[in-house]
């Protein structure tokens, strides 16, 4: 079209260059000084808040193991305290369940002897009355069958000496 090609073809090609310069100017002061600066900016705030909240937390897990830590220290000294006790219980009433149980054998030791002596009184006692009443028997048995009678004393011997031997 020749009303376009009026300025020739060295103009034409100045003429995109000129704009093609304008535009890349416009966008250039735009962007790069007026939006990127601020983006700049942005990231650098976050990754100031990123580092200062990955210190904060380090510190926080710094100080949360070494709580734990003394809590372990002392529940473990609560621990060996608790045991020391127990032990100690345990020996004092084992020495107290020692007393009462010497204590208890010495009460049974004694009423044993005790009832050892009231069942010897007893024996003899029931012997002396077994040895009386077979001595009263033999004596009646002996006049009955025999009619002879015989003296209570000589009954008591032979009876004594039958039934020791």
């Amino acid at each position: 079209m020749p009303q376009i090609d009026q300025f020739g073809e060295s103009w034409y090609f100045a003429s995109q260059l000129f704009w093609l310069v304008l535009v890349f100017g416009a966008i250039f002061l735009v962007i790069g000084l007026g939006m990127l600066p601020k983006i700049e900016n942005s990231v650098d705030l976050r990754d100031r808040k990123i580092a200062d909240d990955l210190a904060a937390a380090k510190a926080a897990r710094d100080r949360a193991d070494q709580i734990e830590e003394e809590y372990r220290a002392k529940s473990n000294a609560a621990r060996a305290d608790a045991q020391a006790v127990i032990t100690a219980s345990k020996s004092a009433a084992a020495k107290d369940a020692e007393q009462r149980l010497s204590v208890v054998n010495a009460e049974l030791d004694a009423k044993l002897a005790s009832a050892e002596m009231d069942i010897g009184t007893a024996k003899r006692s029931a012997l002396a009355e077994v040895e009386h009443v077979a001595s009263d028997v033999t004596k009646d048995i002996v006049s009955r069958l025999s009619g002879v009678s015989v003296s209570g004393d000589d009954v008591t011997q032979a009876v004594k000496a039958a039934v020791n031997g």
